[in-house]
């Protein structure tokens, strides 16, 4: 206890029978002991504190337990080398900082350009590209033949199936795990598969592009029930 109220998330360990617990909101807690035992009690705001398990503690129901507020005092602070006043507001403003140097700021071409995906740069280069004149007496061969082959076909449909892929794992970084598991009600093992689940929604990736969180949260929920339903999980 400190001041009379109950002090959450102490951590009580029995160090000779190596038994430990944790105590609760209102600082209560329950362990193993026996005459002898040592139970040590740490809190990173309360100082440490031991107690040995005596015979009158064993034959009482109820020990109270008193901690002291852990303070540590410096004796001396030194702010170098910015004159620092403590007001974060007056020492953010007085500190001088370099540019960021980036491909933007540095005025590089293409600083702006997203870089492609593998499967993007595999098609692009597979691809016959624009007409140009000359290429009725000089076609290039390889785009050619990916064509007829379907190679060119196979890359289109691995590109679009990248960017699905990636659309999904962008829903999927918005929400922690705790709300599919708790809110959705999603297994937390089973959360990559609800994701696929959803991607072949056809109103998925109208509803994504819109980055509204909400109406894509509100997706997820309709398509959780029909996915609990279907797997069996209600």
């Amino acid at each position: 206890m400190f001041e009379g109220k109950g002090v959450p998330d102490v951590h009580i360990m029995n160090i000779t029978a190596g038994e430990a617990t944790i105590s609760n909101q209102n600082g209560r807690f329950a362990i193993s002991v026996t005459m002898g035992d040592t139970l040590l009690f740490s809190a990173v705001q309360y100082q440490r504190k031991s107690l040995v398990i005596s015979a009158s503690i064993l034959e009482s129901s109820f020990v109270y337990i008193t901690l002291e507020e852990f303070v540590n005092e410096l004796d001396e602070v030194v702010v170098r080398p910015y004159n620092l006043t403590g007001d974060l507001r007056r020492d953010m403003n007085g500190i001088k900082t370099e540019p960021v140097v980036t491909a933007s700021t540095l005025g590089l071409p293409n600083a702006y350009v997203k870089p492609l995906m593998q499967s993007e740069r595999l098609l692009k280069e597979a691809s016959m590209g624009p007409f140009q004149i000359g290429m009725l007496t000089a076609v290039p061969f390889n785009p050619l033949i990916n064509m007829i082959t379907g190679r060119t076909k196979m890359l289109k449909k691995r590109v679009a199936r990248d960017q699905k892929y990636l659309l999904t794992e962008q829903v999927r970084n918005y929400y922690p795990d705790s709300i599919f598991v708790k809110r959705l009600r999603i297994p937390a093992e089973r959360i990559d598969d609800f994701m696929y689940y959803c991607e072949v929604d056809e109103k998925f990736d109208s509803i994504v592009a819109t980055d509204d969180h909400i109406a894509i949260l509100n997706l997820l929920q309709v398509k959780s029930k029909a996915y609990r339903e279907n797997n069996q999980l209600e």
